[in-house]
């Protein structure tokens, strides 16, 4: 059996060039992990800020680092005291940390679930970050109601996609932005009013919101307070300095998103059965891992990139 496998690693962190496609030592399950033969992983914007060195301080790494933080596979080995998952098992969940690019992982079981019948690996490794962080992510300011005015920036992506659809599902009046060749998906998606943030201002057309849920961050925050109703708050992904930039008498909360298996069943078996939309914006091939980040990076995407192992 052979000792080593692929992964997409940084030695350094940089720009594009940073994330490459090397040779590691294959791992083997430790106490309470299984070791997944990974199929498929998910491309998130944490992905280009950890290569970038964006959020070195707040997750110091021992370089060289595997980057990728979900996975969709196939348990191959049982580590000791484990026991929830048998070998041939498909799973599917984040990793709490990075290393999912890579072609073996030893995970944690607890971190992971049994994939839905009826979910292919490609969709499984899509969901566990942006699923679970846009429930989380709505009700962090509190209890979602019926009627209340929530503005969500980012609606076309991974996160806003998932945001939309359990907002509207609360009865909640939802506007949200999105770029020009996405709005009829957010649309689609149940948001009663959609800007297209290329031809008009939001503030210009939106006001007196309840929740503004920021998944893209910089100005989009800045401009955000004055559509905030008087008791209004803003619940950031994107700005880990929001606190900061929260004028005085406002409430701008940072949200870290947090493992939560059973959210994650019960939400993948949504999407296996066809209730909860989940949208793959690209589908790459393991060697074009660095160049899906970078496109992460760069333009406004509808959906979710993954990786599928198998091209």
């Amino acid at each position: 059996m052979t000792t080593t496998q692929r992964a997409v690693l940084i030695r350094a962190y940089g720009g594009a060039a940073a994330a490459e496609v090397a040779e590691i030592a294959r791992p083997a399950a430790g106490q309470g992990q299984v070791l997944v033969r990974v199929r498929a992983a998910g491309v998130n914007g944490i992905d280009w800020k950890v290569r970038d060195g964006l959020v070195q301080q707040a997750f110091p790494l021992q370089l060289p680092a595997v980057l990728g933080i979900e996975l969709a596979g196939v348990v191959d080995a049982v580590g000791p005291g484990s026991s929830r998952f048998q070998v041939g098992d498909r799973v599917m969940g984040p990793l709490g940390g990075l290393g999912a690019y890579a072609e073996f992982v030893a995970v944690d079981e607890a971190n992971l679930v049994r994939t839905p019948h009826g979910l292919s690996d490609t969709q499984a490794a899509s969901v566990p970050v942006a699923a679970v962080a846009g429930w989380h992510s709505l009700h962090l300011a509190g209890p979602v109601f019926a009627g209340q005015r929530i503005l969500i920036h980012g609606a076309a992506g991974g996160l806003g996609g998932y945001a939309v659809q359990y907002a509207k599902r609360a009865g909640a009046e939802v506007f949200a932005t999105a770029a020009t060749a996405h709005v009829d998906h957010v649309r689609s998606l149940g948001a009663d009013h959609v800007i297209d943030y290329r031809t008009q201002r939001f503030e210009s057309v939106v006001q007196g919101i309840d929740l503004v849920l920021d998944y893209v961050g910089g100005e989009v925050l800045d401009r955000s307070w004055q559509v905030l109703a008087k008791d209004g708050a803003i619940v950031g992904t994107s700005s880990p300095d929001i606190l900061a930039r929260t004028p005085s008498g406002r409430r701008g909360l940072w949200f870290v998103n947090q493992l939560d298996t059973l959210l994650l069943e019960r939400l993948a078996a949504e999407i296996a059965q066809g209730t909860l939309i989940s949208t793959l914006g690209e589908v790459v091939g393991f060697s074009d891992i660095p160049a899906a980040i970078e496109r992460n990076r760069t333009g406004p995407r509808m959906g979710k990139a993954v990786a599928d192992f198998s091209r």
